[in-house]
């Protein structure tokens, strides 16, 4: 009669199917259970489970301890009544619109993955990582449990500070440095502080979903803003935006840099309004030309650019790890939001890769994987330029970059990119990067590809793009 199928501690799923057999009738009131000790056996089971269970049941009014006389199932009116569903469960607050994208941590990897913003874990030292985590962890076996700055720990903050004066030309102190859990999070921190509902915020059109998505579920209004060969149009701005968003070192996704006039013509923009400016330098430190134009972060007089970084493409997206440099008067505010949201962070984590940094182990996987990327843009920029319907746009830096099809048609780009995955072929369709489908295209990564299969993934690409256009003619 009482069955324990199912998964949990066993002294749950013995009170589960006691329960179960009272309120369906199979044990009836005044029914004598048997002793814990010889349930247990019948269960094969500890007898603690079972006396556990009893204990409880008896506490919700389903059983009744008769002093002497044993365990017996109570009247009818003394059980509990289960309370009824709502008829109008809670619900997010209004205008709360937003659910859960979905994400590829658990599928099976496409044949030829050429998703975006994917970094190949093969190239990453797992060893030294691995060596490094777990010396932090002995290094704090012994120490107190006590809670760690919320603006990251001092070493992770001073090894970013150098990395970045190196590889960016940035000058910066350990002060400067908020560390974060990714550019996500520095986001979120920056539209806690900055904005109010009904504040506008400005983005670039074609741009990065996700960043979109945060801001507006902050109250913001978002508005895009189009992106021409030189990068954000700063004369297309809106005039009330509290804060303008953007990707200037690799513009996401159509990969240009922004130029040196574009960007002292938004910084003399936001330094006649109070506008913020939010850098978001998300992969840049692979190049495959010339040095970068230095970052807006060191152009800037008037304090009005707040700088986001990552190690999610430089190492890997579990690494979990970024950080925001601000100017003076904001960092005693986007400190105390870390602290309200998620307290410090992993303190080994951050110890590790301050490490890891300063050991010089994360320039030279930089270089290490930045040669092998470049490998890989280099023969998709040469293939895919090949095909006369598709226009591939300058990149010269990143983990992707795209091609516009020259009939400028979204639902061929549509199609085309249907078939590629039915053919085992993962290629974005540029459409989702925009709100209106302005420009028709497609972004490839290369990080996750496999560089084996990269030619014979294009070629089932180009057949499927020329065998559209042969159907559409």
């Amino acid at each position: 009669m009482i069955d324990l199928a199912g998964t949990g501690e066993k002294t749950v799923r013995v009170y589960r199917a006691l329960r179960a057999a009272i309120v369906d009738g199979r044990l009836p009131p005044g029914h004598r259970l048997p002793a814990t000790r010889a349930l247990a056996v019948d269960l094969r089971v500890a007898r603690n489970s079972v006396a556990a269970a009893y204990e409880r049941l008896v506490a919700e009014g389903y059983l009744e301890a008769r002093v002497g006389a044993g365990t017996f199932v109570a009247p009818v009116r003394s059980r509990p009544v289960p309370r009824p569903a709502p008829a109008d469960p809670l619900r997010p607050r209004a205008g709360w619109t937003f659910t859960p994208l979905p994400v590829s941590a658990d599928a099976e990897p496409p044949p030829y993955d050429f998703r975006t913003g994917i970094p190949d874990a093969q190239l990453f030292p797992f060893d030294t990582w691995r060596r490094l985590l777990v010396a932090e962890v002995r290094l704090r076996a012994n120490s107190p449990g006590t809670y760690a700055e919320p603006s990251g720990h001092p070493a992770l903050r001073a090894a970013i500070a150098r990395y970045l004066g190196v590889s960016r030309s940035i000058r910066a102190g350990a002060g400067d440095v908020v560390v974060t859990n990714g550019t996500q999070h520095a986001l979120d921190l920056i539209a806690r502080v900055l904005l109010r509902p009904g504040d506008v915020v400005a983005v670039e059109e074609p741009g990065y979903p996700p960043a979109r998505r945060l801001f507006a579920s902050a109250g913001a209004r978002v508005v895009g803003v189009p992106v021409d060969v030189e990068g954000l149009r700063v004369d297309a701005l809106p005039g009330t935006a509290r804060l303008v968003y953007t990707t200037p070192s690799h513009q996401f996704p159509l990969g240009r840099p922004m130029s040196l006039a574009r960007r002292h013509a938004l910084l003399d923009w936001a330094g006649r309004r109070p506008a913020a400016i939010v850098e978001d330098d998300y992969d840049s430190e692979f190049r495959y030309s010339a040095r970068p134009l230095e970052p807006l972060y060191g152009l800037d007089t008037a304090g009005r650019v707040l700088y986001a970084g990552t190690f999610s493409k430089s190492m890997l997206p579990t690494v979990r790890t970024g950080f925001v440099l601000s100017p003076p008067a904001l960092r005693p505010a986007l400190v105390a939001a870390r602290q309200l949201g998620d307290g410090y962070g992993q303190v080994v984590v951050q110890a590790a890769l301050a490490r890891f940094i300063d050991d010089g182990r994360l320039a030279r996987h930089v270089r290490r994987a930045g040669r092998a990327y470049a490998g890989r843009h280099a023969r998709i920029v040469a293939r895919l330029a090949a095909e006369d319907a598709l226009e591939v746009l300058p990149s010269a830096a990143g983990l992707h970059l795209t091609a516009l099809l020259r009939d400028g048609d979204p639902a061929r780009a549509a199609r085309v990119c249907a078939a590629s995955a039915a053919s085992g072929v993962a290629v974005d369709d540029l459409s989702i990067y925009q709100d209106s489908a302005r420009q028709a295209g497609f972004v490839f990564g290369f990080g996750a590809v496999d560089p084996d299969r990269i030619d014979a993934g294009l070629t089932i690409f180009a057949d499927l793009l020329r065998a559209d256009r042969s159907r559409t003619c």
